[in-house]
């Protein structure tokens, strides 16, 4: 055994609880957000949240207004008074998204969130203050057939579960959310979405395998507290990639550190890399080596900043060597690839036209436009 690496004990698979989790999007209740509809086999969605005091309408516009334009189809909105509450009203008819209230604690503000138009609200029932708090609630999401997504996080379970279990667990998770869910449909009202998340990705994908298998309301999947853009962007990838795999999950987030624009940029590439989206380019681009003659991490990155712009549905290689370049963008509908003060243009692995190193870009943008048009 290595040095300082405790070796883990391997579980026994539960062929039972295998053959539960299946459960594939299709089987999912549809339910309505906005003018959006998830569930039922329907289009996974993106969501994000601002970072904005929700109170500052101004400013939490302007960065709704930059997640729509980067592809983001849900918003969430913290709710932790009444100001914020009543700004919601102001905050939805600047937008273009289905907008989602996030309440924690406080009974009141979900209430008011409601009445100020959001089109869903998040809550935790069992941190708002009693059943019947819940019950007042759900009388003003069914007013207004508002969904209720139900959240519960590892951080959050309640201590009579983490005895249970002795310790944070999975199935802990998913008792707590089950819990939840049968208090509101104790009260007549099944218009619901359940979220469960944690921070230990395979104890995030394990919960939802679980959940899948026991209930059929729509799923929003993410890794809370992922981390950074690097430590987060790989959590996430790694766990909803695992998740969504198998059939599981209906909208999903990648919670991030940092400018919010970036987890709608990963949540595009994480579905597409699944094969579950479609649209945008994929710029593919070789590592560096000792054959490259060119600034290949600039340029890689200018090409992905370029081609954010189209609409396009098609791989874009970018490779640091005319030798190899031509062969390895094959694949790709276009490719550039750049040598001593030179470069090529490449389609379909056959070379287009030979150009100046520092027009590799310019050349680039003008074929695509050619495709856009």
């Amino acid at each position: 055994m290595i040095p300082g690496i405790e070796k883990r004990k391997k579980q026994p698979v539960r062929v039972d609880l295998l053959q539960e989790a299946v459960m594939t999007r299709e089987r999912t209740r549809t339910i309505k957000i906005g003018d959006r509809i998830i569930g039922g086999g329907n289009p996974i969605l993106i969501q994000s949240m601002t970072n904005t005091r929700t109170e500052d309408v101004q400013a939490t516009v302007s960065q709704i207004k930059a997640l729509e334009a980067a592809g983001c189809e849900i918003i969430r909105c913290t709710v932790p008074t009444m100001e914020a509450a009543g700004a919601l009203a102001e905050i939805k008819r600047q937008i273009s998204i289905p907008l989602v209230a996030d309440i924690h604690f406080d009974y009141r503000m979900a209430i008011a969130a409601i009445e100020n138009g959001a089109d869903k609200i998040r809550i935790n029932p069992g941190n708002i203050g009693g059943r019947d708090k819940v019950e007042a609630v759900v009388k003003a999401a069914r007013e207004r057939n508002i969904p209720i997504r139900v959240g519960v996080n590892s951080g959050s379970l309640e201590k009579e579960l983490v005895e249970k279990y002795r310790g944070v667990t999975a199935e802990g998770i998913v008792e707590s959310a089950l819990d939840k869910v049968h208090m509101i449909e104790e009260c007549d009202y099944q218009n619901m979405v359940i979220s469960i998340k944690s921070s230990d990705v395979m104890m995030c994908v394990k919960a939802h395998e679980l959940l899948a298998g026991r209930s059929d309301y729509p799923l929003h999947v993410g890794i809370t507290e992922a981390g950074t853009l690097t430590s987060g962007n790989i959590k996430s990838a790694i766990g909803l990639g695992l998740i969504l795999n198998q059939g599981i999950g209906d909208t999903i987030r990648v919670s991030l550190t940092g400018d919010p624009v970036e987890e709608i940029k990963s949540a595009k590439l994480i579905l597409r890399t699944l094969g579950l989206r479609e649209g945008g380019i994929e710029v593919v681009s070789c590592p560096t080596c000792g054959r490259t003659r060119i600034d290949l991490i600039r340029l890689a990155n200018q090409v992905e900043t370029l081609t954010a712009g189209y609409a396009l549905n098609i791989k874009v290689a970018v490779m640091g060597c005319v030798v190899n370049g031509p062969g390895e963008a094959k694949e790709a509908d276009i490719g550039i690839a750049g040598g001593i003060g030179e470069g090529l243009l490449i389609k379909k692995g056959e070379i287009i036209k030979k150009v100046p190193e520092d027009q590799l870009l310019a050349v680039l943008k003008e074929e695509l436009d050619h495709w856009k048009d």
